[in-house]
């Protein structure tokens, strides 16, 4: 009979009564409304005749129902449920508890997406980050522009004969299904359109839009491309205003991911039209172009009442024109960008590529392990380590850290199963990180609760790494 309980993220506190709670069913659970520090707060107590939830919001009630949910799936056993009587007391570290997931390079199902977003609010992920757009795929239905999905969301799939098309997109009420679901447990989509660079979907579509006119396909390459969307070209900035609007009627969230990494100036430094651009706006240099195009991006958003988040490059070359402090920064080419962005003043979410924020990383250096090591082995106990709040960070601007959030980039994750696999259980070690006060982690602690909890992820027929954690 357990003595304890044994559940991730790890609780603020549990304080054990005696006894136990013992029942051949799966019990009814009593709610109450009370006052809390915390809107996500929740107090679960367990007696000897009841379940009880305690918070003052929907969203502490649901986390403290996924708490429980986390019990019923490891110890409902034979018939009988069996819990010590305790009172568990929690609430977050951070707002921001995050999870991408990039539905261009590969195209996953709506209930692929579905599933997951289940699993994950099962450990109080509340941010579902869709990466809709890339070189590879573009995924979002925009009206105004129907060859971006007729033929942007096609590619050539380089494991088969050169006949062989991968892709496809999702449609309005696709979205509107995955948005419904996910709020119905707590998660925010945050919709990502990346703009000005991995755009080879765009031009492809509507090769007007790019410096040279072509021709440009789809990509069915992974890496970095040339080709970007013409800087010159006031035109570029009717789409954004056509994809801005789509997203604003499909997606609730305060937040729009405009992308912004990886832009290439070859194009630019080369076209006619961005150099006559460049004089006209009195830059000096032609990455200046970038910041330029970011803030018309931010200011539109904000006119849809939307906040702009960007990846870290959105900071670089700003001096002519600034990122607006609306701007929320993505902090992945390590944590230097979220250093300089919140001690600027900006927002920030942690997310960097050197501490296991990556999932497509191998999680063990083995040719026989899925993934790649671009930027080395991203180990559980990696993930788990990651610090959200650098020590850098000037203690008036930490407030600035929303939190941090796990990556799973698809180039080489070509199926859902693989997903899982890459996923979990680093998104549980994640979770723990951006939940749980720092000076309660554990790292074998969390070791040994993730025996049990692998046995809920089993429950609920998730694919998982079993190997070293370290």
């Amino acid at each position: 009979m357990k003595e304890k309980i044994s559940v991730i993220p790890k609780p603020v506190s549990i304080n054990y009564t005696g006894g136990f709670f013992k029942s051949n069913t799966v019990p009814q659970i009593i709610t109450k409304n009370v006052n809390a520090k915390n809107a996500e707060e929740y107090k679960l107590v367990i007696t000897q005749d009841q379940i009880t939830i305690e918070a003052e919001t929907p969203a502490g009630v649901y986390h403290g129902q996924q708490t429980f949910r986390q019990l019923v799936l490891s110890e409902y056993k034979n018939g009988e449920l069996v819990l010590p009587c305790a009172e568990i007391t929690d609430y977050p570290r951070f707002s921001w508890r995050g999870f991408m997931l990039d539905c261009s390079r590969y195209f996953y199902s709506v209930e692929f997406i579905k599933n997951l977003i289940d699993i994950l609010s099962l450990h109080h992920i509340n941010r579902f980050h869709w990466h809709l757009t890339d070189d590879q795929g573009w995924r979002l239905p925009v009206a105004e522009y129907p060859l971006l999905t007729e033929i942007g969301s096609r590619r050539v799939d380089r494991r088969y004969p050169e006949s062989t098309y991968v892709g496809g997109f999702y449609t309005e009420n696709d979205i509107k299904e995955i948005v419904s679901f996910a709020s119905s447990r707590h998660i925010e989509v945050i919709p990502e359109v990346d703009l000005p660079g991995h755009t080879s979907a765009v031009l492809a579509s509507y090769p007007g839009l790019g410096c040279t006119g072509g021709p440009y396909r789809t990509e069915d390459r992974f890496g970095i491309f040339e080709d970007v969307l013409c800087a010159g070209n006031d035109k570029i900035l009717d789409l954004f205003a056509a994809i801005f609007d789509t997203l604003a009627k499909l997606f609730p969230s305060q937040w729009v991911h405009i992308g912004g990494d990886e832009v290439l100036f070859n194009r630019w430094q080369e076209c006619p039209k961005c150099q006559k651009k460049l004089a006209e706006l009195g830059l000096n240099k032609i990455p200046e172009l970038q910041s330029w195009i970011t803030q018309k991006l931010v200011k539109m958003l904000l006119e849809r009442g939307k906040t702009a988040i960007g990846w870290d490059e959105i900071l670089d070359a700003s001096e002519k024109f600034p990122l607006p402090k609306e701007a929320v920064v993505m902090s992945w080419r390590g944590k230097a960008g979220g250093i300089k962005a919140s001690n600027s003043g900006h927002k920030v979410i942690m997310t960097p590529n050197t501490e296991g924020c990556y999932l497509d990383h191998k999680q063990f250096d083995s040719k026989e392990e899925p993934g790649h090591l671009l930027q080395g082995v991203a180990a559980v106990y990696k993930t788990y380590s990651m610090e959200p709040i650098p020590s850098e960070v000037k203690n008036e601007n930490t407030n600035l850290i929303l939190g941090g959030q796990c990556n799973l980039w698809s180039e080489v994750i070509y199926a859902g199963k693989i997903a899982e696999y890459m996923i979990f259980p680093r998104i549980c070690a994640l979770a723990e990180t951006v939940w749980t006060p720092k000076e309660e982690k554990d790292f074998e602690d969390f070791s040994k609760r993730l025996e049990v909890h692998r046995l809920r992820l089993d429950a609920l027929g998730v694919n998982q790494y079993r190997g070293a954690l370290k």
